[in-house]
């Protein structure tokens, strides 16, 4: 089954238990997924969905952000709620070491010779970690690695 059938799946589920919260959630993210269907003509991929799904985890943590600062402990809760559902579509991450081999075994791929060379690590090591990772360590990484000594 793939990534869309289990989220239509977890809708249902989310109805017969008369859970609105998930419920909302999925129905965000279905629209999402449509949304991108729609505007691309293109069916989404697995690949596609998990992307979606991490740009909506983004939005969220960026949320929490603003509400925490701007003292709205109510609406954070919701948008953490919300969070903690979407993180369980994520494919299981990767540890330190694995981000850190796969950071080390692009630089020596791209023939990186300093932080000039940034992109073309990064465009090697995108696709290989996205939906794994969270990118912005991975970013932090490349810079280390490609840091004059």
């Amino acid at each position: 089954m793939g990534l869309r059938e289990q989220i239509t799946e977890d809708m249902k589920a989310a109805m017969r238990a008369k859970e609105a919260g998930k419920l909302g959630t999925i129905r965000l993210l279905l629209a999402e997924i449509k949304r991108k269907e729609v505007d691309e003509r293109i069916e989404v991929t697995d690949e596609q969905t998990v992307a979606i799904v991490e740009k909506m985890i983004k939005q969220r943590k960026d949320s929490i952000t603003q509400f925490e600062a701007g003292g709205r402990a109510d609406l954070a809760e919701i948008e953490k709620a919300e969070l903690a559902f979407l993180v369980g579509y994520m494919p299981a991450g990767l540890s330190d070491a694995e981000v850190a081999a796969e950071v080390a075994a692009a630089v020596a791929a791209s023939g990186a010779a300093g932080p000039q060379d940034m992109g073309k690590v990064m465009a090697i090591v995108k696709p290989k970690l996205a939906g794994r990772a969270d990118m912005t360590v991975v970013s932090a990484l490349v810079k280390q690695a490609l840091a004059p000594a």
